[in-house]
Parts: structure tokens; C-alpha cells; sequence
């Protein structure tokens, strides 16, 4: 009866929305079990998206910044680093488009952001503020029970994790809308300004689970 008790407890504290200003997910080893399943808003369908994030790593191989899978597609939404060819990676409905050329130096804050749109099929990603081209990856909207999950690369709906494309790091910031960021928005999210929050993902009341060795620390940043 304890035990239960206990598991009741634990799950209704996953379950409550969490105010995560200020601090951030820090992943502090390599593995292929170590994810924070993130709760959405529930959504028939996403026909835009954009999600922001900031993450701090030295990592220096390939590894995954946002996962989210349905079960037609197990990259609906994959944004990930090649470091062989140094590009950022976004995956729309398995479909994928390569970005070159940003700075992505290792033990430093960045921030990213990543819009699609469903009608026109473009995806534009922001690197530290800086946009990139638009590039045609994948129409159609994207539907179906969606899972997201930080720290691992899904190959299958909510698994098939490999060692070698999980994060190590730490992660913040962590925002989600069904629609298309315009370019003063997020310039307000990269500046952390007063910008309007994900109302699919919301950092300031985030529903999680964290599976393994994931830690919820003080964000750090540098002391001027």
C-alpha cells in the first residue's frame, strides 16, 4: 500500500505543470536510456510549427536537439547536428534539409529556432538569431499522437535509441507553437525578452517526465 501510495504520488508530480525559469535539463553521461518526455497540448494535427531551444554541449559527433515522433513518421520533427558535415539537420515528416555555415562552437549557450509551415512545405532555422534561407522540405500536415523527447533520437515512436545520437549537455528554454514565429518574436526569444510563450511546449509550465540520469539544475551562465 505504501509503495502505491508512493508511485501515485510520484506520478501526479509528473503530471503538474512546472514553472522551469531559470533552470534547465542537464544530461550528464552518454547513454541511450537518459530523456525528458515532454507533454504537448494535445493537437489533432500541426499544420505549422516552431520550437526554439537553447543547449550548451561539447559533443563532437552527431546528436539530437528535438525529437518528436508519430507513428506515420519517426522524424515528424528531428532537429539535429551532423557533425560530420557540420550542418544543422531539420527532419520534417522524414523528409530532411541540410543548413551550413553557423558557428556552433562547443561549451557555449546557443539557440535555435526552427519554423515549418505545412501549406508551402519551407523551413527556415535560426542560429543564434541569425536566419537562414528558406528551404522547401516536406507539405502536409503532421498527425497522429505525437511524442517529444529531449536527450535520445527516436528511431521507432518513443524508442529505438542509439548511444551514439544521444545529447550530453544541458538543455533550456524549450518552447513549442503551432504556428509560424514571425522574425520579431523570435529575435525576443533570443534575447530573452518578453515574447510570447509555446502554446504547445511552455518552459514556464512544462508537463515532463524525466527517464534515467536527467537533472533539473540553476541554469548556468556566465558571470559578467
Amino acid at each position: 500500500m505504501t509503495f502505491l501510495l508512493l508511485l501515485v504520488t510520484l506520478t501526479a508530480c509528473a503530471a503538474s505543470p512546472q514553472d522551469l525559469s531559470g533552470k534547465m535539463f542537464t544530461f550528464p553521461q552518454e547513454t541511450n536510456t537518459a530523456r525528458v518526455i515532454l507533454t504537448p497540448t494535445p493537437k489533432q494535427e500541426l499544420n505549422a510549427v516552431t520550437v526554439c531551444h537553447r543547449s550548451f554541449t561539447d559533443l563532437k559527433r552527431e546528436h539530437a536537439l528535438f525529437s518528436l515522433a508519430t507513428q506515420t513518421y519517426t522524424n515528424a520533427f528531428l532537429i539535429q547536428w551532423d557533425e560530420t558535415n557540420k550542418e544543422m539537420e531539420p527532419h520534417i515528416r522524414d523528409k530532411k534539409t541540410e543548413y551550413r555555415g553557423q558557428d556552433y562552437k562547443p561549451n557555449t549557450w546557443h539557440s535555435v529556432c526552427t519554423t515549418w509551415d505545412s501549406v508551402s512545405g519551407l523551413v527556415q532555422l535560426w542560429f543564434d538569431g541569425q536566419p537562414s534561407m528558406r528551404k522547401y522540405v516536406s507539405s502536409g500536415a503532421i498527425r497522429g499522437s505525437t511524442m517529444i523527447i529531449l536527450g535520445q533520437e527516436q528511431d521507432t515512436h518513443g524508442g529505438g535509441f542509439d548511444l551514439k545520437q544521444c545529447f550530453v549537455g544541458m538543455m533550456s528554454d524549450v518552447h513549442m507553437w503551432d504556428y509560424t514565429l514571425s522574425p520579431c518574436e523570435i529575435q525576443k526569444y533570443v534575447d530573452d525578452l518578453n515574447f510570447t510563450p509555446g502554446n504547445v511546449l511552455n518552459w514556464r509550465a512544462m508537463e515532463f517526465q524525466i527517464i534515467d540520469r536527467v537533472l533539473i539544475e540553476d541554469k548556468l551562465m556566465t558571470c559578467h
